[in-house]
């Protein structure tokens, strides 16, 4: 019986995956590669690039950030916040874990790997700048990709969509303020206002946007035409986004990884830690305070993986395309994939640990794992 579980557990992960989550570590070193070329042997790109920004905003960044955080607001049904009501403590697991741990435990582990543990590695300018990366990357739990692993792991998709909302809006009022303190005890000085309006521009205007379309849609067509027609409209636009946004980070971060290019690493040590500690934190809480495996499963997966999305736009529209910062989120993108499956295994394998209940049939959550795509 293990065995087949086993088997059914990796062939569930690789075919619900698709294509492009399935090897998104693999698209995300090829940008790196092409990205690196680019600014290696065209360095006019980035210079042509750089012209275009802001208040520290980069407009075609902007405008990529744009096409890649617009889809995945679009699936997100705040209608259905009510409905965390009926079972409390999944959500008050994840609000603690993503708010009140999350970020300050990020950065005790950046600080120590990054200023201690590697302090002959790193220069003491580049390691406050990864720092401040691993900061942005602490304070963003994770939105959409959070279906996926909600999906993998047989979690109550309902209740899923409930904690991503939540989420969502607990973003809007709860970043400014946590990067702000981590970086101000950082010694890091950043404008308040361009922080602000970052938050604004990535999560506020999309998010409003996203509710007005799905409302006005939904409205004129129903549920069943925005969910089979007008959603899967969006499905590569976020990829492409993704994968595009990459390549110019990378053409600007090129001579940096040239000349340290033992830093990828160096970076990952202390991200991937977090990631596990995070994720144990909530799922073993989740486990002693005898929560439903199908509800504890996406609490715990939502903290462990990351709005990398928001953590690279407010990056670089803090520090820059060059930062330290912005590559540090980068290389959370590099490691997402291949470590949070990983969890989803851990998380299937440990399955008998919960008390189980099968979760009510929910059109709408499986709205967003099959049309899913980021």
């Amino acid at each position: 019986m293990k065995m087949d579980r086993h088997s059914n557990n990796t062939e569930r992960e690789t075919k619900n995956l698709g294509v492009f989550h399935t090897y998104l570590t693999l698209w995300v070193a090829l940008c790196v590669v092409a990205g690196v070329l680019i600014g290696k042997f065209l360095p006019a790109v980035p210079t042509i690039l750089s012209r275009f920004t802001y208040v520290q905003v980069s407009l075609p960044i902007a405008a990529l950030i744009w096409l890649m955080i617009y889809p995945m607001m679009l699936k997100i049904d705040f209608s259905r916040i009510k409905d965390c009501f009926k079972q409390p403590k999944g959500l008050v697991i994840t609000l603690v874990s993503n708010w009140l741990v999350k970020p300050f435990t990020m950065y005790f582990f950046a600080m120590f790997f990054l200023t201690v543990a590697f302090k002959n590695l790193i220069s003491p300018a580049l390691a406050k700048q990864y720092i401040a990366g691993a900061i942005l990357l602490g304070a963003a739990p994770c939105t959409a990709m959070v279906f996926v692993w909600s999906y993998l792991t047989d979690g109550d998709p309902t209740y899923t969509l409930v904690q991503v909302a939540i989420n969502d809006l607990v973003i809007l009022v709860a970043f400014v303020p946590i990067v702000s303190f981590l970086l101000g005890v950082s010694n890091i000085i950043v404008p308040f206002d361009t922080l602000i309006l970052s938050v604004v521009l990535f999560v506020l205007v999309p998010l409003v946007a996203a509710y007005l379309t799905r409302l006005r849609h939904v409205n004129q067509n129903g549920q069943e035409s925005f969910t089979n027609d007008f959603l899967p409209k969006f499905k590569h636009i976020t990829e492409i986004g993704l994968l595009v946004t990459l390549i110019i980070i990378f053409s600007f971060q090129g001579r940096v990884l040239l000349n340290n290019p033992v830093h990828i690493g160096l970076i990952a040590v202390p991200l991937i830690i977090q990631t596990f500690f995070i994720f144990f934190f909530g799922y073993l809480w989740a486990k002693a305070w005898k929560v439903s495996h199908e509800i504890a499963a996406p609490a715990a997966m939502i903290g462990a993986s990351n709005f990398f999305e928001l953590s690279v736009a407010v990056a670089i529209s803090l520090f820059g395309l060059r930062s330290g910062a912005t590559l540090v989120t980068v290389v959370g993108v590099l490691i997402e994939v291949p470590v949070m499956l990983m969890l989803v295994r851990i998380t299937n394998n440990t399955h008998r640990w919960f008390e189980h209940k099968a979760p009510a049939p929910a059109t709408a959550g499986r709205e967003v794992y099959e049309n899913d795509s980021i």
